[in-house]
C-alpha cells in the first residue's frame, strides 16, 4: 500500500460523542442486566409465598413476570423489538400487582412481609421510562408504586401500617424519578449532538461549494490578468506592422483562451479528479464524532463530471452521518471504513460500511428522507447508483457508484 494511502488508512483516535442510538442501547441493556439481576434476587422469596396464593397461581404469576423479564433481556442485548419488550413488561407487571389481592388466600402468612413483586417495582418503572414518552411515562412512575401503596395496605400485601406503606412508595417514586429525569437528559443531549452534526454537516457542504467557486474565480482572474491584459497593453503600445501582428495573435489567443474558461466553467461537461472528493471526504471524516477507517485506491488519473462528484460527496457523507447516528452497538466495539474506489479513467465506486445495529431496509418509512432522497435519488439524479445492504444485528454496507452500476461487482 502506498505511504500516503496508509496513513489516511490509519485509526486515528477521537473523543466519541454521545448520540440518540448510543443513550437508547445503553439504557436499553443496562435496565436488561438489572432486570435479570433483580428478578433472580426475588426467586426464593416468590417461591415461598407462592404457597401463600391461590393453587398454581404463584407458578403462572412467577412464570409470566420472570418470562417477560427474560424476553425483556433478550431484546436489549439483540437490539430487537427494544421498546415492545420494555413495554410489554410494564404491563405484565401492572397486570400482576392487580391481581395480587385476589390470588392471596393465606393472608396471616402474609403478615408483616413484603410482596415479592415490591422488588420489581423500579424494574417495571423503568421499563416505562425506555418504551414510553416523557408524560406517560412520569404518569406511570408516580401511578404504579402508588398502586403498590395500596397494595401494601390490604392484609395480603402484608398488612403494613401507614407510615411504612408510603415510605416504601415514596422510595420507589423517588428512584424511578430519578431515571426518568437521567435518560431524559441525556436523549435530550444526544438529540442535541445529532442535529449539530447534521448542521456541520451542512455547513461543510456549502463551504466546500464555496470554495470551488472561488477557486474557479481565482482561475479567471488570473486568465484575465495574465492574458486579456496583457494583450490589450501589447496592442496599445504597438507601432508598427510586426508588433500590430504580434498584438493580434496575442488577441486571439487570449479569446480562444476565454471560451476555453467558459466550456471548462463548472457544468454538465466539467471535469474533475477523483482527488478532490478524496480530500472531501476526508475532511468530512475529521469532524465525525466517530472514527472511520479510510481506504483510497486507484484514484490517480480518473476525472468524474463536477455534478457526479459533488452526487458522491453529498451521499457519501450521508452514509456516514446515518452510521454515526444509528449503527449504535457496545461503545467502541463498531467498526466503520470508508472506501473510495476509482474504476478506469471515468469511474469510482463509494462504500460505507459499519458492523452495528443494522435495520431491515424494507420497514424504513417513507417519510424517512435520509435514504431515499438525500442517497438513493441523488445518485440516480446523476447518472449513479446506490445501493443499501443491511440485516439487522449485523451492519450495513452502503454502496455508491458512479456511472450506474460500474465496479459494483468486484466492490
Amino acid at each position: 500500500m502506498p505511504a500516503a494511502d496508509w496513513r489516511a488508512s490509519r485509526l486515528v483516535p477521537r473523543r466519541a460523542a454521545v448520540s440518540r442510538a448510543q443513550v437508547e442501547t445503553v439504557a436499553g441493556r443496562a435496565l436488561g442486566a438489572f432486570g435479570l439481576v433483580f428478578g433472580a434476587q426475588t426467586v426464593p422469596t416468590a417461591v415461598t409465598q407462592s404457597a401463600y396464593l391461590v393453587d398454581g397461581a404463584g407458578v403462572a404469576m412467577m412464570a409470566l413476570v420472570y418470562g417477560a423479564i427474560a424476553a425483556l433481556a433478550a431484546a436489549t442485548f439483540t437490539r430487537v423489538a427494544v421498546r415492545a419488550a420494555a413495554l410489554a413488561f410494564a404491563a405484565v407487571y401492572v397486570l400482576a400487582l392487580l391481581a395480587w389481592p385476589f390470588l392471596v388466600v393465606d393472608a396471616a402468612a402474609m403478615a408483616g412481609g413484603t410482596p415479592w413483586l415490591y422488588f420489581l417495582c423500579n424494574v417495571a418503572t423503568t421499563a416505562a421510562v425506555i418504551a414510553l414518552p416523557v408524560t406517560p411515562a412520569a404518569a406511570y412512575t408516580t401511578a404504579v408504586p402508588a398502586l403498590y401503596g395500596v397494595v401494601r395496605l390490604s392484609p395480603s400485601g402484608g398488612g403494613a401500617d401507614a407510615l411504612l406503606a408510603v415510605l416504601d412508595t415514596m422510595y420507589a417514586v423517588i428512584l424511578g424519578v430519578v431515571v426518568l429525569v437521567i435518560i431524559t437528559m441525556l436523549r435530550q443531549a444526544a438529540v442535541a449532538v445529532d442535529a449539530a452534526q447534521e448542521a456541520a454537516l451542512e455547513r461543510y457542504d456549502a463551504v466546500a461549494r464555496r470554495h470551488a467557486n472561488e477557486i474557479e474565480r481565482v482561475k479567471i482572474d488570473a486568465l484575465v490578468h495574465d492574458s486579456v491584459l496583457t494583450t490589450l497593453l501589447s496592442a496599445a503600445a504597438s507601432r508598427t506592422p510586426a508588433e500590430r501582428t504580434l498584438a493580434a495573435r496575442m488577441a486571439a489567443d487570449a479569446v480562444r483562451r476565454l471560451d476555453e474558461a467558459a466550456v471548462e466553467a463548472p457544468g454538465v461537461d466539467d471535469r474533475v479528479a477523483l482527488t478532490v472528493l478524496t480530500r472531501r471526504l476526508r475532511a468530512g471524516v475529521a469532524g465525525f464524532s466517530a472514527p472511520f477507517i479510510v481506504r483510497i485506491e486507484d484514484t490517480v488519473g480518473v476525472e468524474l463530471p463536477v455534478e457526479a462528484i459533488d452526487a458522491l460527496s453529498s451521499a457519501a457523507m450521508q452514509a456516514m452521518v446515518n452510521s454515526v447516528q444509528h449503527a449504535d452497538g457496545p461503545i467502541g466495539r463498531v467498526r466503520r471504513e470508508l472506501e473510495v474506489r476509482g474504476v478506469g479513467a471515468g469511474g469510482c465506486v463509494i462504500r460505507v460500511i459499519d458492523n452495528g445495529a443494522g435495520f431491515d431496509p424494507a420497514t424504513v418509512p417513507a417519510s424517512r428522507l435520509g435514504l431515499r432522497v438525500s442517497i438513493e435519488e441523488r445518485m440516480a439524479n446523476e447518472g449513479g447508483s446506490a445501493r443499501i445492504e443491511s440485516v439487522p444485528g449485523e451492519g450495513t454496507t452502503v454502496t455508491l457508484a458512479w456511472p450506474s452500476g460500474v465496479g459494483v461487482g468486484g466492490a
